[in-house]
């Protein structure tokens, strides 16, 4: 009797300790997975107060509506801003809680540098089809979609750039490093650069588990819930691969991605290449706290990296 009650007692543990372990799972990815996104009308409204969105500018730009098909079977919208008689575009792909309307910042800059530029939205932000964000994952086939397009429509002459921030950039490398490196020029503004690191310093106060397991951990539930391993997150490997010219940016004042993942990323990456690092802006805010400073570095590298570019502006900087 005793052995039976001892046997039934270590079930019963065993069980809770198992359910323990898979609500704890469970709610560590849901958290990835589900990450909280900004409500729609508050990142308009944040952008038009701040004077970094203008409607009037907007409604005014000419501009196609973008609905493109996603290898991984959703509808991607964007919007592709066509304010200049010319092929030359960038895509800009926003930070991960934001939407295609973070972006017209960029795009007012690059009109500035003489390109148009395509905003979208990320799977699962925005106008954007798609159940879960996957940290550059599956985004990269998202961007590649789009890329294709933008190329058909421009064709082969047009100079096409890409230009990421924050998760967008991660994006944008994980595209350029591993699917293909088809652009002329890349922008890599506060990526991370190991996504395995970053989520160990999320975790380590926020998660009940020994930091050193906590990401064997999330990735084993990761694997079955989304499919795919954090461990393949690696902005840092998919550099390597990277020929054409990149440029990282990122703020020392960040506490989120600290900005030496930039400079990882930077020592990763073999020539063409350069690394500008602001002191002032918090999370990808490098933009919003240095704007001169911050297209003055951006119409340096093009003109120092991008033949094309220089021979098309004659700029002398």
């Amino acid at each position: 009797m005793k052995k039976r009650t001892l046997f039934l007692s270590g079930s019963i543990v065993t069980t809770l300790l198992a359910a323990a372990t898979t609500v704890t799972g469970v709610l560590m990815t849901n958290r990835l997975m589900y990450i909280k996104k900004k409500d729609d009308a508050f990142i308009l409204e944040r952008e038009i107060s701040s004077k970094r969105f203008d409607e009037a500018w907007y409604q005014g730009c000419p501009k196609e509506l973008l609905a493109i098909e996603s290898p991984n079977g959703y509808m991607i919208k964007g919007i592709f801003l066509k304010p200049l008689e010319t092929k030359n575009t960038v895509i800009i792909c926003h930070g991960v809680t934001e939407n295609k309307i973070n972006s017209m910042r960029y795009a007012r800059m690059f009109e500035r540098l003489g390109f148009n530029a395509v905003v979208y939205d990320h799977r699962r932000h925005g106008e954007s089809e798609g159940k879960t964000t996957s940290y550059g994952h599956y985004e990269k086939f998202d961007l590649q979609a789009v890329f294709n397009k933008v190329r058909e429509e421009m064709g082969h002459d047009a100079i096409i750039g890409i230009h990421g921030e924050s998760m967008g950039a991660a994006t944008t490398l994980l595209y350029a490093g591993t699917i293909a490196d088809d652009a002329d020029f890349y922008i890599s503004d506060c990526a991370f650069s190991n996504f395995p690191a970053l989520l160990k310093e999320i975790f380590e106060n926020t998660v009940p588990i020994d930091a050193k397991y906590s990401i064997s951990f999330a990735d084993f539930f990761m694997r079955i819930r989304d499919g795919y391993s954090v461990k393949e997150v690696m902005p840092i490997d998919a550099v390597e691969h990277i020929e054409k010219p990149v440029l990282f940016i990122h703020s020392t004042p960040d506490d989120f991605i600290p900005s030496r993942m930039a400079e990882e990323l930077y020592e990763a990456k073999s020539e063409p290449k350069r690394l500008k690092l602001f002191d002032q802006g918090a999370h990808a805010k490098s933009f919003n706290d240095n704007p001169g400073d911050y297209e003055q570095v951006v119409a340096k590298f093009l003109h120092d990296f991008v033949p094309a570019y220089r021979n098309d502006t004659q700029t002398l900087l």
